[in-house]
């Protein structure tokens, strides 16, 4: 039975301060004093019986029990806004918003052709697409400020309450302008890393880890000479205008490559090859107009794949 001591307040403010980790940031987004902040939480933790949060270092961090709650406490905001939403529909004739976290791997390669097939079935759905860091959009998922998650599967500590779609796989390249300087020389092309501007993906990327292991494997200790970056557009233009050489994931430059503004250096990265899908939560009950674009991002992924092959 549900404890009517629980109030929406305690759910969201709950929610949020496990998204930012800080009371205070929590305070300034719902617009209440940091000591409001802590007596909700306090209040929710006298009705659980558990701590929710404990103190890590300076900032805080969630308990196991915070875990456990934080999965249906999202749900729940999610099953609410959901229902709000169903009703402004009726009231006004509007659908409820799809909102989409899509990493760069497939906004530029799977997600536009997605969205065309979805707008011809006059769903007449609003559609939200952010693109970020794998953690950040996983954790927009957990909490219910996403629907569906698009791109690369994340590793199985990551995953936990999470379902996976298996709808393609790709690896990492390294990318260049068109007659960039080793493309013609004759030396080993990871030896002349080093001389190089490296554009490497974050260390919070999800590909992150494979670079690493790659360089490690052919003798790549360090580059002395690079800048982490998660932005597609900075990637590009930089790429295009110096000899600097972008690490990044095949989908991101697959029209560039197509257009030949950009090459692949001949560098095997097979052992970067991971699956990119549909990531949701395990207990969401996808709307239909979810469901129809869902279906048409399954599509997208099919031409695509039969693009690259053909």
């Amino acid at each position: 039975m549900i404890d009517g001591r629980i109030k929406f307040r305690h759910l969201q403010t709950f929610v949020e301060v496990a998204r930012q980790k800080s009371v205070m940031k929590t305070a300034e987004l719902l617009h209440v004093s940091q000591p409001a902040v802590t007596k909700t939480i306090r209040e929710l933790e006298g009705v659980l019986g558990v701590e929710v949060f404990e103190r890590d270092g300076r900032g805080i961090k969630i308990t196991r029990y915070g875990e456990v709650f934080l999965k249906h406490a999202g749900a729940a905001l999610t099953a609410l806004r959901e229902g709000l939403d169903s009703v402004t529909q009726e009231r006004i004739g509007d659908a409820p918003p799809i909102r989409i976290g899509a990493l760069p791997t497939v906004s530029t390669r799977i997600m536009p052709q997605a969205i065309q097939l979805f707008l011809k079935e006059n769903t007449w759905s609003r559609l939200k697409i952010v693109t970020g860091e794998n953690a950040v959009l996983l954790e927009q998922l957990r909490v219910g400020d996403l629907d569906l998650v698009v791109g690369r599967l994340a590793g199985p500590e990551q995953m936990a309450g999470f379902s996976f779609e298996h709808l393609y796989s790709e690896q990492v390249v390294f990318a260049v302008r068109s007659g960039h300087p080793l493309l013609e020389a004759g030396q080993s092309h990871f030896t002349a890393l080093g001389e190089y501007t490296i554009l490497m993906p974050t260390r919070a990327s999800i590909i992150r880890p494979f670079v690493e292991r790659l360089l490690i494997a052919n003798g790549v200790a360090s580059l002395p000479n690079q800048i982490e970056t998660v932005s597609e557009s900075f990637g590009r233009a930089f790429v295009r205008a110096s000899d600097a050489i972008w690490i990044i994931s095949a989908g991101v430059v697959a029209n560039d490559i197509k257009d030949g503004a950009l090459v692949v250096l001949p560098i095997d990265t097979s052992e970067t090859k991971g699956a990119v899908g549909l990531t949701m939560r395990n207990d969401a009950i996808p709307s239909l107009p979810l469901s129809v674009l869902v279906q048409t991002i399954r599509e997208a992924a099919v031409e695509a794949a039969a693009g690259t092959s053909g």
